[in-house]
């Protein structure tokens, strides 16, 4: 995993394609609050506890000005369809090359059942309204994207 990412960190700047084609950039968010959330693979049970989540609490974060992207390694045709799946309804974006991720520090050595293998360390980041990092939470759980980024937001 390269270098994390703290408060007060330029977010990495990024243009990926969403889960309906459409290239999605940061700076497209300016202005606004973003919960930027990686997970590991769209439509297994983890990821789906976390999307489903973020889902459920759209209208709360939309409320406080924050907007809502889900990043994975996955193709636009497998995030299409854990979208139409959920109604997740927010951008699900593609970084198959896992560079953005690599420059977010979300690109590391996992282990499951003994071997290890690069992958996607499930984490999330709260990004104000002039692309900084206010808070970033790695290897975090799938049930506390939601509550960290509600604490955080609540203290603001």
């Amino acid at each position: 995993m390269t270098g994390k990412l703290g408060p007060g960190d330029k977010a990495p700047v990024f243009t990926l394609a969403d889960q309906d084609g459409n290239k999605v950039k940061l700076s497209d968010y300016k202005g606004r609050k973003v919960l930027v959330y990686w997970y590991p693979k769209a439509s297994t049970p983890g990821c789906t506890t976390q999307s489903c989540a973020v889902r459920d609490s759209r209208e709360d974060f939309a409320t406080l000005g924050v907007d809502v992207i889900g990043i994975s390694p996955d193709a636009p045709g497998a995030n299409k369809k854990f979208d139409e799946k959920h109604g997740l309804g927010f951008p699900l974006l593609s970084d198959e090359d896992h560079k953005v991720a690599e420059a977010w520090g979300v690109w590391g050595e996992k282990k499951m059942y003994g071997k290890s293998y690069m992958g996607i360390v499930r984490s999330s980041f709260l990004v104000d309204e002039k692309g900084r990092i206010v808070e970033a939470w790695y290897k975090v759980s799938p049930k506390n994207t939601v509550p960290f980024a509600e604490k955080a937001l609540n203290r603001k």
